[in-house]
């Protein structure tokens, strides 16, 4: 991790600043690029999980010199996005779309998955005349999300197979209807997971799912794929995706966003302030809610850096090392709290505290709540030895006025 001590150069590097590094980013795409040719699956980017466009041309095939196929949209705007910096194939999927939606997205859109049938039908009609039109700019093709309500352990706020969910169709639910025009199927079950997760799931989609699934071009299995973690046994994926891929003759898809960009940012903070409660109480320039929501919302603990010795080191869990504190922010929410961790020596007003794989469900979930400024972004790469700094974007209060009004 050669960027990691460069981030505590405070003449360099701003607080609060996302720094996100571009050479752990082509590590992970080539792990997914190795995965396509193993298998032809064809990988999207999840938009909703890392949307930093500057580093687009590292990921598209299109745009640059990366291997993935497109960018999988859950808005009329992330499809814009997509189609304006990504470039390639356009997925859109969202719970419901209104017909001010629908009307932006056939001029942005490959692939449309509906949630229900009744937004499908709502629809059908304009996306086949915009497949018959004279010149259209491109034929979109149309599919259902499916539940095959099986839940593989995620927290119940990420699992879209937990009972009463309002994602995807289920069996029963799909007995008798007529389908035709739909071409392909979603379905998505995992979190943040491994291949053996994916194999239980598509045992139990092919059981609920064949005789659709059988007339099926194309067959979308979501993301929650961590497939470029230490660990991630991509032989029994490969052979997943092969066996559907033989067995349905179907284009097969695949979305993660985790895994595109794990573990390739940094959130690089600040101590403002030290009080004392229970235990020595660390405020920081960030606040959770605004800057780390998952943390809250997921909820983890993060990884945490910090400079010792001239080094960066890992901060530990409680009592593991010398000095034991709360890490918290500076929002007014009393629960504006990372974690209690160890540190071998006292942080002081001013030490750099660096948060890991920050890239992932925080730049895009970022607020202004408490009119607090978003951090910067940044990216970091490494060549012919030397880092390189590039600021990507500041911001500052006509960011946090021109969301209201």
């Amino acid at each position: 991790m050669p960027c990691v001590h460069f981030l505590f150069d405070k003449t360099r590097i701003p607080s609060p600043c996302f720094v996100i590094d571009e050479d752990k980013l082509r590590y992970n795409a080539g792990i997914l690029h190795d995965l396509q040719e193993r298998t032809g699956v064809k990988i999207l980017l999840a938009l909703k999980c890392f949307a930093s466009w500057a580093t687009f041309p590292l990921l598209s095939r299109e745009k640059g010199h990366g291997p993935l196929w497109g960018a999988c949209a859950s808005s009329v705007d992330e499809a814009r996005l997509a189609r304006e910096e990504f470039g390639g194939e356009v997925h859109a999927f969202a719970a419901a779309w209104n017909k001010r939606e629908m009307s932006e997205l056939l001029n942005l859109a490959d692939h449309i998955v509906f949630n229900s049938l009744s937004q499908w039908r709502s629809y059908a009609p304009a996306i086949e005349m915009h497949n018959k039109s004279c010149c259209p700019i491109r034929k979109i093709h149309c599919g259902l999300r499916l539940n095959p309500e099986h839940s593989e352990g995620a927290p119940d706020i990420y699992n879209p197979c937990a009972p009463g969910s309002r994602l995807g169709i289920r069996s029963h639910n799909l007995e008798g209807q007529d389908v035709t025009g739909i071409d392909g199927w979603h379905f998505h079950t995992l979190c943040e997971q491994n291949a053996d997760a994916l194999a239980r799931t598509l045992k139990v989609v092919e059981k609920k799912f064949d005789p659709w699934l059988a007339k099926a071009s194309w067959i979308n299995m979501g993301g929650g794929h961590l497939i470029t973690k230490q660990g991630y046994d991509l032989d029994l994926l490969c052979h997943c995706l092969a066996s559907w891929r033989d067995r349905y003759h179907a284009q097969i898809y695949l979305e993660p966003g985790e895994a595109v960009a794990l573990d390739a940012g940094w959130l690089v903070s600040t101590v403002l302030d030290i009080i004392e409660a229970d235990m020595p109480v660390v405020i920081l320039d960030v606040a959770v809610p605004c800057h780390m929501p998952d943390v809250m919302e997921m909820p983890y603990r993060p990884r945490v850096r910090y400079e010792y010795q001239n080094d960066s080191i890992l901060a530990g869990e409680v009592d593991r090392d010398k000095w034991n504190c709360r890490l918290t922010g500076k929002s007014c929410l009393a629960g504006d709290v990372v974690g209690e961790y160890s540190f071998e020596q006292p942080l002081q007003v001013g030490s750099r505290v660096i948060f890991e794989d920050m890239a992932i469900y925080s730049i895009v979930k970022t607020t202004t709540f408490n009119g607090l400024r978003l951090p910067s972004i940044a990216t970091c790469n490494e060549v012919d030895g030397r880092l390189n700094f590039r600021m990507l974007r500041e911001f500052g209060y006509e960011d946090f006025k021109s969301r209201l009004s």
